[in-house]
């Protein structure tokens, strides 16, 4: 009886403990990273009779969680791709939507300030007109500014939420940290600790959706956690933390350093995975591309058109003055190098832009050692040519020899050894644009030059104004004066001869070549010369029609009262379509428009962001599958708990009544002794 009496207990104590894990299931069907419970029951050792070998009732063995280590990696991994690529998404959504706006990009108030040069050039003595122009500029530069202020606010929040995400990082680390702690000394006795694994599997979990990770079980049960590129973030109950700064060489950069003991590491370029990783991504993939592309078309804008209106002459027959702010301005040269802030001496060059359709859109690294400076651009890690000139300033090449379109002015005191820099072209190009100009006369819509034909010329021959072919910087109005006037006269052809010469001449101090020009009566020709006067070397290009007479004269002058002269308003409503931008020297036919450059930058973006989206959507997919893989195995059923709750009440009831039968069976035997 007592036999009976211990199997019955058995049998109440299992099912007990069956009836308490399945409530502990039931009460934690909704706590993030449960995995459920289950006991496993076995026979206690049989006592030997003559009869043979007779059962004493079960024992629980072990309560196991329902867990498989290959789907939560899945859920693990899916849980950081996803992360990193909804990070990723919700910033570039933003600045397609601000790129590709009707109200907020670009393109809206460049074709306004064409359409507004188009209109003035029509009648270039309107003032209203003038006025509209320069209205149209200060919209135009207020556009870059403002399109460059959200992008640096963009960048702003990116590096807020980088501090906030390692914050999280930090926190989640400690507490894997912790929790290795305790499963190593709840394990020790051989046995899992259920809920505190799966406390970490979930904290785990938790720090994937932050950055990516790998993990490593240990003998004791603990969890090794590495990032980037094998960083021991957590090892043991040891815990390292991650920490945001201020870029060595951009202070506007920040970036991630690793610190373990003593020792800091920056790591930034290594991390991927987890949303720190999606916000790194965006910010090397579009973000500083983006900024840098934005500032090209801003150089290339005030460069060409200040350009242009400095070929001309405004209504009080003056050069242009400039419409746009000097972009080589000295402070502003400075900010685009950027010393690093471990560099041993004060070293500060700076940076002269010299050809705006040369630039790239990207950033390069600049060193010092002892034989020299090396520079390496960043957008293809290519090794750059530095070639100094007598007076110290730097140009850059790459391995073709094309220009980068700047210089560097290298400045006192001399860099040390070691010391680095980085190099920044355009990255400030659409804030420091502004507009200057504030007098409408001071327009330059008039070419400097004027052809015509004498009165008593016999023929019907018909010159065309002449072009300024190579940019003159400066134009000088005392020489251009000076070589009028010039003369073209024509000789007929002698037969059997078809074509007819013009003889040039300029007054005394002025050379012409070549000093003949042939030409053939009745078709089109195009006049080509280079006069020098003073110290301005001016080319020339003209149209030439008609049938002239022997003897007919023709005149190139100084345009000094060409008031109703729209030549060179005519050039600068044509930059709107000249290729101008990311121009390859080597290649015939590069290089993009101001409208084509701002396009190819948005077309980019929006492929970007539609990639990002079908990703955002595929790894979406992806985690919910690997999720409804674990929970299929892991996650509370609450039907097949309640089926449990019934099943294992009945074996209670079932053990308790063997416990009655055996009381009743020792109350028997003692009533027999009575």
């Amino acid at each position: 009886m007592a036999d009976l009496l211990n199997i019955g207990l058995s049998g109440l104590s299992a099912s007990k403990t069956q009836l308490s894990i399945t409530g502990h299931n039931i009460t934690n069907v909704n706590t993030p990273g449960f995995s459920r419970q289950n006991a496993s029951q076995a026979t206690t050792s049989p006592q030997f009779s003559g009869a043979g070998y007779i059962g004493s009732g079960t024992t629980l063995v072990d309560v196991r969680r329902t867990y498989s280590e290959f789907l939560t990696n899945q859920v693990r991994s899916s849980t950081a791709l996803n992360s990193d690529v909804a990070a990723y998404k919700s910033q570039i959504d933003q600045l397609d939507s601000l790129l590709a706006g009707s109200t907020t990009g670009i393109t809206p108030s460049l074709q306004s300030f064409f359409s507004a040069l188009q209109t003035a050039a029509e009648d270039p003595a309107n003032i209203p007109a003038r006025q509209l122009v320069l209205a149209e500029s200060e919209g135009l530069a207020r556009r870059f500014n403002t399109v460059y202020d959200r992008l640096f606010e963009q960048n702003s929040f990116t590096n807020k939420q980088m501090a906030a995400v390692t914050d999280q990082v930090n926190r989640l680390a400690g507490s894997i940290g912790s929790l290795n702690e305790a499963i190593a000394v709840a394990a020790a006795n051989g046995k899992q600790p259920n809920d505190l694994l799966d406390a970490r599997d979930e904290a785990v979990r938790q720090l994937s959706s932050y950055i990516g990770v790998t993990v490593v079980p240990q003998d004791d049960s603990s969890f090794n956690i590495f990032i980037g590129s094998g960083q021991p973030l957590v090892v043991g109950s040891s815990v390292a933390r991650l920490e945001v700064v201020p870029g060595q060489g951009d202070p506007n950069r920040h970036e991630v350093q690793f610190i373990s003991g003593g020792s800091r590491q920056g790591i930034t370029s290594q991390i991927s995975g987890g949303e720190l990783g999606g916000l790194i991504r965006y910010r090397e993939e579009v973000l500083d591309s983006t900024m840098n592309s934005l500032g090209r078309l801003a150089l290339a804008v005030s460069d060409q058109i200040n350009s242009q209106l400095g070929q001309g002459l405004d209504l009080k027959g003056q050069v242009g003055s400039a419409l746009f702010g000097d972009y080589n301005d000295p402070a502003l040269m400075k900010l685009r190098v950027n010393a690093f802030s471990g560099n041993t001496s004060n070293a500060q060059p700076a940076m002269e832009i010299t050809g705006t359709s040369l630039l790239t859109t990207s950033d390069y690294l600049m060193e010092y050692d002892d034989t020299g400076y090396k520079v390496r651009r960043l957008s293809d890690n290519q090794p750059m040519t530095v070639i100094a000139a007598a007076d110290g300033t730097l140009s850059i090449t790459d391995k073709n020899g094309r220009d980068q379109g700047f210089q560097i002015v290298p400045g006192t005191p001399a860099p040390a050894a070691g010391d680095k820099f980085t190099l920044q072209p355009t990255r400030r190009g659409a804030t420091d644009i502004s507009a200057i100009l504030d007098q409408a006369d001071q327009l330059a819509f008039a070419a400097p030059l004027h052809s015509q034909a004498e009165l008593q010329n016999g023929g019907n021959g018909v010159i065309g104004q002449p072009s300024i072919d190579n940019l003159q910087n400066p134009l000088v109005p005392a020489d251009l004066s000076n070589l009028s006037p010039l003369t073209l006269t024509y000789a007929a052809p002698v037969a059997p001869a078809t074509t007819g010469t013009f003889t040039l001449s300029a007054p005394a101090g002025v050379t012409v070549s070549p000093a003949t020009l042939s030409i053939t009566p009745g078709q089109s020709n195009t006049l080509n010369y280079t006069v020098t006067s003073g110290g301005s070397t001016v080319e020339i290009s003209q149209t030439f029609s008609g049938r002239p007479a022997a003897g007919d004269e023709f005149t190139l002058e100084y345009n000094q009262s060409g008031v109703s002269d729209n030549r060179n308003a005519l050039k600068l409503a044509d930059l709107q379509s000249k290729q101008t931008v990311g121009v390859d020297g080597s290649v015939a036919g590069s290089g993009f428009s101001f409208t084509d450059g701002y396009g190819e930058l948005v077309e980019r973006v929006g492929t970007l962001t539609a990639q990002a989206r079908m990703d955002n959507e595929a790894t979406g997919a992806i985690l919910k599958q690997a999720t409804d893989n674990r929970d299929s195995l892991s996650a509370v059923n609450l039907d097949e708990e309640a089926a449990n709750l019934i099943k294992f009440e009945q074996y209670y009831n079932a053990s308790a009544q063997i416990i009655q039968v055996a009381r009743s069976l020792f109350d028997t035997l003692i009533s027999s002794f009575r």
